[in-house]
């Protein structure tokens, strides 16, 4: 069954499908939209709105695929047919439909979906793509690496293009010739080279005349000199237009062996080019995939009329064959009567096309045989009768063609003639239609066909709110209320004198009266009740945000607790850790020394290390060392001699000036059997050759430092551990380097990704006894070894 072509016209249809085409790429694409046309068969909907939103999701997730433009290839695969050969164009063209089609093969890849079966049946011959825009640069270019032959062939052209040239340069430069020229150059003439003479010298130069001007003073001649050159050149253009014609007749062959292909991919192309129109116009209009139905349901939910500026829309919720089959909308003129009947229309008619519409997504659309509608604009006084003719015409017509699947749409009907009979009419003609089993909705002023739908199963009032204090329509739509035609409100609003209105009302009947004051009081009381539901709903709101900000409050306590607790906990097993870590590299050593030496110093030393131990345990915090109480430096860094016996202050160790670094302002202490680097500020002079402390001197509490001897590493092999275990190595290594008195030590991190050696690194710029690091030399390790400086 075919659409009625007038309802696509009075419902604007044809509107939206000019703004599809609008968004198509190309011709025959565009074409397909212009002619698409609602259809009634519930599968083929289905489909056609399934393709849609997939590319809707597809669009949103991916964009839009890149679709080219290009020209139909019918006519050209005929002629190819018929044994004949494409020209440049033709082919450039076929090669953009070969490109677009594994562009979008590509766009497509390992994705499956409603439109997968589309892009599966492209075909992608990249080779004859290709050999078409190697050789052909433009429509009106060929590329010289088309062939050798042609390429040799424009390079014997320019060759005999240059020696022309020079030659005739040459002549228009001498001084014999400038006096017979009208000009110093070189131009063409029938595609020969040739000079400007002037026509009172033309005699003086040898050569054959091509041309000459309008004025008749000047004539073109070819000097006979190059006229073997001009005549090799023309044979070489010959030889060139033949050798292109033989390129593009080996390129049609080509095109012609994929003729099918190329057909396949062009209609394929086309499809996938229309498909994604409608994708961009449910994304422009903001518009939904609605749900459909076979039974004649309607359910729009925010629907906004599509062709109405979207910041003057209201959107509007109707509904139609759930509770009732009939809606009559009442109410003042241009309050929105007739676009509620064409938002109706015209989203059945978009839904059956294939297109989402422009409401919320809960919406439910019918699958109708037929869309009916009447609805025009009244007219004068005057056209009143031919008014009523023309919807008379109309009406018959919907009466004789509507049926059960139906859906009929009136706009003032009944309108046009006397009240009485027009309202009479519009009620039979509403009980006719309904009897078929179609779904109406039409709009009226009669009064009588209020109480028609108020006193009628099946029959729904409805109206569009009107403000009587702006005098202005506010477009929403009102279900179950039957609306007031405002007439003496608004005349009153508008100047009207009182005396006329009261004689006006003196004239209705009791029974419109008490009807009119009914309809008043109905919408006082609606008015106040939407009134206490907003105020309840915006408080409802209110507590909902402000539970929501609460909880969101308590949760962002929540994850502020267990961070903290995360933290403290992470951190007291990383002391802990360290600090077994510790005891344990201690304890190996006291018993190393123990093992060693078996005096009376390490076993003293061993003791002092168990009360270190017991105090660390008991603060789980590694100990600091601290200077000895109220004991300055006395050393000079001029009298300070070699074999003076010294106090190292932070150790509380005696020992001998070995040596002394003037420029670090550092010496090396023997003490013991152990070298020990240490700053000018951190010793003492003693003041006897028994080495007596200075009266000042105080006895501090010992360090946990062991100064015994001991063989250091000048290297350690991080490789394999993390940054953190790592750090933990370092910093035990770099006390023993400092203890046995290493200037420098090597830290083997490896290459790797760099994030073990940048970890280091950074933990070194901060490290006490770093004075500096670098990364090793060439023999050193390279960048797989960082090598410190101690202080």
């Amino acid at each position: 069954m075919i659409m009625e072509e007038k309802s696509l016209s009075v419902l604007e249809y044809t509107k939206i499908t000019e703004q599809l085409a609008e968004l198509a790429k190309n011709a025959d694409a565009k074409k397909m939209a212009r002619e698409l046309k609602p259809s009634p068969a519930f599968r083929e909907v289905e489909q056609s709105l399934m393709e849609t939103d997939a590319a809707v999701t597809m669009s949103l997730k991916f964009g839009a695929p890149e679709i080219l433009r290009f020209e139909p290839v019918d006519e050209a695969l005929r002629r190819l047919t018929l044994g004949g050969g494409l020209s440049a164009a033709e082919l450039l063209n076929a090669a953009r439909v070969l490109r677009c089609a594994r562009l979008l093969k590509r766009y497509n890849e390992e994705q499956t979906g409603v439109l997968s079966g589309y892009f599966s049946e492209l075909t992608a011959e990249k080779s004859v793509e290709d050999a078409i825009n190697n050789a052909i640069i433009s429509e009106d270019e060929i590329s010289d690496m088309a062939s050798p032959a042609l390429s040799n062939i424009r390079r014997k052209m320019k060759n005999i293009s240059a020696k022309i040239k020079e030659s005739l340069d040459s002549l228009v430069r001498s001084e014999r010739y400038r006096k017979l020229l009208m000009d110093n150059i070189v131009t063409m003439r029938n595609n020969r080279y040739v000079v400007p003479v002037k026509a009172e010298h033309r005699g003086e130069v040898a050569g054959i005349v091509h041309d000459m001007s309008s004025s008749g003073s000047t004539v073109f001649i070819e000097p006979s000199g190059v006229v073997n050159a001009n005549n090799e050149l023309h044979e070489l253009e010959i030889k060139e237009k033949s050798e292109i014609d033989r390129i593009l007749f080996e390129l049609s062959n080509m095109v012609g062996g994929i003729s099918e292909q190329l057909k396949y991919n062009y209609d394929t192309i086309i499809m996938i080019d229309f498909i994604f129109a409608k994708a961009k116009l449910a994304l422009d209009m903001k518009a939904v995939c609605p749900k459909i139905n076979s039974s004649g349901r309607i359910s729009i939910i925010k629907g906004r009329h599509p062709l109405i500026d979207r910041s003057k829309i209201v959107p509007t919720d109707v509904n139609l064959g759930i509770d009732f089959d009939s809606l009559v909308v009442t109410g003042p003129n241009t309050g929105g009567k007739t676009v509620v009947l064409k938002t109706i229309g015209l989203f059945c008619l978009m839904t059956q096309a294939g297109l989402h519409i422009p409401a919320n997504e809960e919406s439910e659309m019918a699958v109708f045989d037929n869309v009916f509608a009447d609805i025009g604009d009244e007219q004068s006084i005057e056209q009143s009768l031919s008014t009523f003719s023309s919807h008379m015409k109309n009406i018959v017509h919907i009466v004789n063609n509507a049926g059960k699947n139906t859906l009929v749409l009136f706009d003032e009907l009944g309108a046009g003639t006397d009240p009485t009979e027009g309202a009479a009419l519009a009620i039979a003609v509403i009980e006719s239609i309904r009897d078929m089993g179609a779904r109406v909705a039409a709009t009226t002023h009669y009064s009588e066909l209020k109480l028609y739908a108020l006193s009628t199963d099946g029959v729904e009032n409805a109206s569009c709110e009107f403000d009587v204090e702006t005098l202005s329509p506010t477009y929403k739509l009102l279900i179950g209320v039957p609306g007031k035609s405002n007439a003496f409100a608004i005349s009153r609003k508008l100047g009207l004198p009182d005396s006329i209105i009261d004689r006006a009302k003196d004239r209705l009947s009791d029974e419109n009266v008490k009807f009119e004051d009914v309809l008043g009081s109905i919408e006082e009381s609606r008015i106040s009740a939407e009134r206490a539901r907003d105020e309840q709903e915006a408080m409802r709101l209110e507590i909902v945000q402000l539970k929501d900000e609460l909880q969101r409050e308590r949760d962002k306590i929540d994850r502020k607790k267990d961070k903290i607790y995360d933290n403290a906990r992470e951190k007291a097993d990383k002391i802990i850790k360290q600090a077994q870590e510790e005891t344990e590299r201690m304890l190996e050593d006291v018993k190393r020394l123990v093992r060693e030496k078996r005096d009376e110093d390490a076993l003293r030393a061993m003791e002092e290390v168990r009360k270190q131990l017991k105090l660390k345990e008991k603060k789980n915090v590694r100990p600091k060392s601290r200077r000895s109480g109220g004991v300055k430096s006395n050393v000079n860094l001029n009298t300070l001699k070699l074999g003076a016996n010294v106090l190292i202050i932070d150790l509380n160790d005696k020992g001998t000036v070995l040596s002394i670094n003037k420029e670090n302002k550092t010496a090396v202490i023997q003490v013991g059997i152990m070298k020990i680097t240490a700053k000018l500020s951190n010793l003492v002079v003693l003041d006897d050759e028994k080495g007596s402390r200075p009266e000042s001197y105080s006895p501090p509490a010992r360090s946990s430092t062991l100064n015994t001897n001991r063989s250091a590493k000048t290297e350690l092999d991080l490789r394999g551990m993390s940054i953190g275990e790592a750090e933990l190595e370092v910093d035990k290594f770099l006390d023993e380097a400092v203890l046995s008195g290493l200037s420098s030590v090597s830290l083997i991190h490896g290459k790797g990704t760099g994030a073990l050696r940048a970890g280091i690194q950074n933990y070194l710029r901060h490290h006490p006894h770093v004075r500096r690091f670098r990364l090793g030399k060439f023999g050193e390790g390279d960048a797989g070894v960082t090598v410190v400086e101690l202080k």
